[in-house]
Formats: structure tokens, C-alpha cells, sequence
């Protein structure tokens, strides 16, 4: 009898342990998450490496294009700061970037700069300096005197999409320095 009842009481636990009914979705509810974290934090590095490039490649880009020009002017400058904003899409310069372009001139009394104009409604300055002033050159970078240099600027405040908690809101930044080519560009043109 008292088999029986010890039967009677582990046939069904038994049968409970052998059953594999529902181990896919137990499994599946464990590796969900992780899932779900490799695929948002993949599209978040890929949106960072993304817009890193496209900073810099605006910031060659518009140094490029005005160390080029043989005479510059305020709408010559504007129609290059348009470039610059295709350059940037899908991103947004105006809501989002800040990009200043300087020229810095050397008359013997030490780099000064020349003239600076900036587009966009993102945050930063020019960490060369203010119109006017000396300009702060990066190390091993020299403009000897009667040289000009064109500097163009690119800030980008870069804001996870995804993982807010995890990444955090930062600004993107970098410079390209050119010396013009077939001018001193010392002087904006109205």
C-alpha cells in the first residue's frame, strides 16, 4: 500500500520533470533580452561611427571648398554653409550642429584671427578663438608670417535614440585646417 501511494504521488512529478513541453519558450524568454540589448546597442554604435564620419567629412568638406575660393564673400559663404548642411543629412546643422569657419592670418606679431563666421543651432565656439584675438593653435601646426590658414570648425550635440540610460548626450567635435590656394581669403567680402 504504501508503494502504491509513493507510486501514486511520483508518477506525475516524474512525468512533470520528462516533460519538455515549452522549453523554447522558456529559453526564448531569457535570450529575448539579450537580444534586444545586442540589437539596439549595434544601431547605436552604428549611428555614433555614422555621425563621427559625417562630422568630419563636413568639416574637411567646408574647409576644402573656402580655402578654394579665390575671392569669399558673406553669400558666397552662406551658399557654403548650404553645403555644408548636405553634406551632414540626414542630420540636422541647424537644429542640432554648430559649424564655424576662421581665418587666421600671421603679419609678424603672432597668429591672429582674421575674420569667423558661424552657422548652425547647436552649442560650442570656436576653441581657436574669437575674432580679433590670437588664435590657439594645435600643437605642430604653424602660420608663419604673411601666411593665412582657413579653419572650419564642426560641433554636433550627438543624442542617444536608444539606450538613453546606457549612452549618454554628448558633443561631437572636430576641425580641418587648410591654407588657401589661390588667395590670402585675410578679408570677408560683404
Amino acid at each position: 500500500m504504501l508503494d502504491r501511494l509513493r507510486n501514486s504521488w511520483l508518477r506525475p512529478l516524474r512525468r512533470w520533470l520528462r516533460d519538455d513541453r515549452g522549453t523554447l519558450a522558456l529559453e526564448l524568454a531569457f535570450a529575448m533580452p539579450v537580444v534586444l540589448v545586442l540589437l539596439y546597442s549595434g544601431i547605436e554604435v552604428t549611428r555614433y561611427v555614422m555621425l563621427n564620419q559625417k562630422v568630419e567629412r563636413t568639416a574637411a568638406t567646408l574647409a576644402d571648398l573656402v580655402s578654394q575660393a579665390e575671392d569669399l564673400t558673406e553669400g558666397g559663404l552662406a551658399t557654403l554653409f548650404e553645403a555644408a548642411n548636405f553634406v551632414m543629412d540626414p542630420y540636422s546643422i541647424s537644429g542640432d550642429g554648430l559649424v564655424v569657419v576662421s581665418s587666421i592670418v600671421n603679419h609678424g606679431n603672432g597668429a591672429v584671427i582674421s575674420w569667423q563666421r558661424n552657422h548652425g543651432g547647436g552649442s560650442g565656439g570656436s576653441a581657436f578663438g574669437a575674432q580679433g584675438g590670437s588664435a590657439s593653435l594645435p600643437p605642430g601646426f604653424v602660420v608663419r608670417e604673411n601666411e593665412t590658414a582657413v579653419v572650419a570648425e564642426v560641433y554636433f550635440d550627438y543624442e542617444p535614440i536608444l539606450l538613453r540610460s546606457v549612452v549618454e548626450t554628448q558633443t561631437l567635435y572636430t576641425f580641418a585646417l587648410f591654407r588657401p590656394r589661390f588667395s590670402s581669403l585675410e578679408t570677408l567680402l560683404p
